[in-house]
């Protein structure tokens, strides 16, 4: 795989939007069971990042029952290059409440596996962390038999928050790198690698147990031992879970894509995982985080 360089495109800047590949094509959602979903988030006040986001997953998730609930607010106080999520200041703090409207969420919709992550919300004390516990314990006091994972944020290297998520017992815990080191400062120009590696690290040494997960997306101009390298430190930090899909780009004001890789690119991301001991790697072209989430865990086991 012959190595590319990434354009210094400001994300404010507009440009032509390539079309995707065939293998890239996902049909329109719809169904009733889709319908039901966003229908009660709305009246719940709730978000999903698979709105958010425009995540190209969000009809096969919803009209199965699934959903990535977004909390603390649906505007992110940083401005990654890929992330179609809206950036700014938050204008109001953390709702005490969420938890609860959450917990009625998901009883209502009878869920068995959530996923809950959020925008970063660098203007709390604590990031979030308290909100996030919070959400773990009300799901797990109205619906004992549900099973929590958390998607959260680096809390800007504050360890004592992680560990208030940690305590929590979430079944399983995702922090995603996102991409290669070499591409930090124009994908993720608030975040360090290294510390996105030590806070999963950090929290497999406050618990041994508890099951790790990290994912990142190929197409920003990365080479394949790139992405081998990355794969090799998360292993190392002890991750177990490891997912890799295409970035796809929401907006001409977002970074653009360098490559879209073929679907035949990404067996050996599988193959080298499992060489790593990861015990599950999910690769492939439309390949989320939060994808088929409830089977990756079911692979490598939890704790609770």
């Amino acid at each position: 795989m012959e190595k590319t360089t990434l354009p210094l495109e400001p994300r404010t800047r507009t440009a032509k939007r390539e079309p995707k590949p065939p293998w890239l094509k996902v049909r329109f959602p719809a169904g009733e069971r889709y319908q039901e979903i966003k229908d009660l988030l709305r009246e719940g006040g709730l978000h999903t990042v698979c709105e958010e986001a425009h995540c190209p997953n969000i009809g096969e998730c919803f009209n199965n029952g699934t959903a990535t609930f977004m909390i603390l607010g649906d505007t992110c106080t940083r401005a990654c290059g890929f992330c179609a999520v809206k950036t700014g200041r938050p204008a109001t703090p953390p709702d005490p409440l969420e938890p609860l409207r959450l917990a009625q969420a998901v009883r209502r919709l009878a869920l068995d596996y959530v996923v809950i992550t959020s925008v970063n919300r660098d203007d709390q004390p604590d990031g979030g962390a308290s909100i996030f516990a919070g959400c773990i314990r009300a799901i797990r006091h109205d619906n004992p038999d549900c099973r929590v994972e958390v998607l959260i944020p680096d809390f800007m290297g504050n360890w004592n928050a992680l560990e208030t998520v940690v305590e929590a017992r979430p079944f399983v815990l995702n922090h995603n790198i996102e991409t290669v080191p070499r591409l930090y400062g124009h994908v993720r120009p608030k975040a360090r690698y290294e510390r996105s590696l030590e806070l999963l690290n950090t929290a497999k040494d406050m618990e041994p147990a508890l099951k790790t997960k990290s994912g990142l997306m190929v197409g920003f101009g990365e080479t394949q031992d790139e992405v081998f390298q990355v794969m090799a430190d998360l292993r190392a930090s002890r991750v177990d879970i490891v997912t890799i899909g295409q970035y796809l780009r929401p907006s001409a004001k977002h970074l653009p894509v360098v490559r879209y890789y073929p679907p035949d690119e990404f067996p050996p991301f599988v193959a080298y995982g499992r060489q790593l001991g990861f015990q599950h790697v999910e690769a492939g072209p439309l390949v989320r985080s939060s994808y088929h989430a409830d089977k990756q865990a079911g692979v490598a086991g939890g704790a609770l």
